[in-house]
């Protein structure tokens, strides 16, 4: 028998051989035990669900008449929802499985996703009011991939394993490439924490000016969707429209009320998602913590940051005031996630960017003279040629009901001069040796600093009217953030000219030395 033979005195001759000496004996490896969400999200997904149960509940108490049995199958509805949530609860696990991470549900049919560990690009920690009673957290893990289909959601988690499981999925996320300030500096440094009264920016920025708008229309229609089960049929909205025509001041007044209240509400949403705003430097990470009613947590790895966007609107402009997005790569929903500073003034803005990310430190080079021609042209040529055929309209018709679009149209043909001129001293381009800017627009202006590595080609696009004007437009390729930057209208000199000063490598294998010719 070939094989290791069991020693004298051993009763089992199929026993394996004994430990030799003190060795201690072999211990089988820790099962592993899938973890849950906790339990007190069970009074959150019923809550969450009655939304959708009113009506239908609604119903039926109005269709029994308020019998017991209308009240008994109410009551059975809302235990289904608890019953279903409880249910969604015991099918669900997660755990961290060597480089992975997994989470299960088997409610119907067995459902396992998998994460890498090293394809986590962020993790979001969020705490909804319900949840913030309750000391609960929503996790939300960013892979990267396009769509929300592919990241892994943890609603329901305490506080406590929220920080554990973000401590742990970004550390061993993290490449080793950290920069030397990361490894230098403390565990967590707060970069900024924008003061309170910065919140006064936010009806600048127009994002939020509209939010009387959207809830009006929004009431408008939850009033048509539930028209019929409220008693509101379409004829009841046909006879109020009607009586509203009837009386225009009425809805001239109301109109009037949204666009007072707008600086109003756009400011209150404003500092409500803005609250206590901070920008902070973990573990290589950056971090963004803001929020009122839902505090939220985004952090960013260092290591895929690009480089960073600077936006500001004319408004934000004369009060000398800038927002800052990031550019990473690999980032979904970048407007939300990759917000690094709101409202801020320009000088902290550049500030902040330079010590999180890096300075850029090189002037924008103009564009040509043509270039301001053609923003003139684009901003006053069409209303030009409104206000051309509305005077020839009262001209042969004699009305001056032309006069309606007469008026706006010469205003603004007018202010299309300082707007094109303003579009024009808003473009430029440039290079400092380590990251690359372009900068266009007017009402939105935007100025993109990437990084020189981030570049992963170039592209020149020319129009038939750029063609004729002598122009183009030069678009850097990079592997983050919107995918390329454009620099608008360029001399056909710079649009040859910047790329091979940015990535002049590309361009020397088609640089051929001259030949000698050959002697005699």
């Amino acid at each position: 028998m070939i094989g290791p033979q069991p020693p004298h005195g051993s009763g089992d001759p199929h026993a394996g051989p004994e430990p030799q000496g003190d060795a201690p004996p072999r211990s089988a490896p820790p099962a592993r035990v899938p973890l849950r969400l906790s339990p007190k999200v069970l009074l959150i997904d019923p809550v969450r669900m009655l939304p959708s149960l009113l009506l239908p509940l609604v119903g039926v108490l109005f269709v029994g008449g308020f019998s017991t049995r209308s009240y008994a199958w109410a009551a059975l509805g809302v235990a289904g929802t608890v019953v279903f949530a409880i249910v969604r609860w015991a099918t669900f696990t997660y755990e961290i499985a060597g480089d992975r991470l997994e989470t299960k549900r088997s409610l119907i049919s067995r459902s396992v996703r998998t994460i890498p560990l090293e394809r986590i690009r962020g993790v979001d920690v969020s705490t909804p009011p319900m949840h913030r009673l309750l000391g609960l957290a929503v996790l939300k893990i960013d892979t990267g991939a396009s769509g929300n289909d592919e990241e892994a959601e943890l609603d329901g988690v305490t506080l406590e394993e929220a920080e554990r499981l973000k401590s742990v999925l970004l550390r061993r996320s993290a490449r080793p490439e950290v920069h030397v300030a990361d490894m230098a500096g403390p565990h967590e440094r707060v970069i900024i924490g924008v003061p309170r009264r910065w919140l006064l920016y936010g009806p600048l920025s127009g994002a939020y000016l509209l939010t009387p708008f959207a809830l009006a229309g929004g009431a408008i229609g939850l009033a048509f969707q539930w028209g019929d089960d409220l008693g509101l049929d379409r004829d009841a909205a046909w006879r109020a429209g009607e009586w509203l025509w009837t009386h225009p001041y009425l809805l001239l007044v109301a109109v009037l009320l949204l666009v007072v209240a707008m600086p109003f509400v756009g400011g209150l949403m404003y500092a409500i998602f803005n609250w206590d705003f901070q920008l902070k430097r973990r573990d290589g990470y950056l971090v963004a913590e803001r929020g009122l009613i839902n505090r939220r947590s985004v952090s960013l790895e260092s290591a895929r940051v690009r480089g960073y966007e600077i936006v500001d609107g004319l408004a934000e402009r004369w009060a000398g005031v800038v927002r800052v997005w990031a550019i990473v790569t690999g980032l979904g929903d970048s407007q939300t996630r990759g917000q690094l500073l709101p409202d801020v003034p320009r000088p902290v803005a550049h500030h902040v960017t330079g010590d999180a990310i890096g300075p850029y430190r090189a002037p924008l080079r103009p564009h040509p003279p043509v270039a301001r021609n053609r923003r003139l042209f684009r901003a006053v040529f069409p209303w030009a040629v409104l206000a051309l055929a509305s005077a020839v309209a009262i001209w042969v018709t004699g009305t001056t009901l032309w006069l309606i679009l007469l008026v706006p149209a010469l205003l603004l043909a007018g202010a299309g001069v300082p707007l094109g001129l303003d579009r024009y001293a808003s473009l430029g381009h440039g290079y400092d040796g380590v990251r690359l800017a372009v900068r266009s627009g007017s009402l939105r202006r935007s100025q993109a600093v990437v990084e020189r590595r981030a570049v992963v080609g170039w592209r020149l696009r020319q129009t038939w009217f750029q063609r004729r004007a002598g122009v183009l437009t030069l678009i850097a390729g990079v592997g983050a953030g919107k995918g390329g930057y454009s620099a608008i209208d360029v001399s056909e000199a710079q649009g040859a000219g910047f790329p091979a000063e940015v990535t002049p490598e590309w361009l020397a294998p088609f640089l051929l030395e001259p030949r000698t010719p050959p002697a005699g």
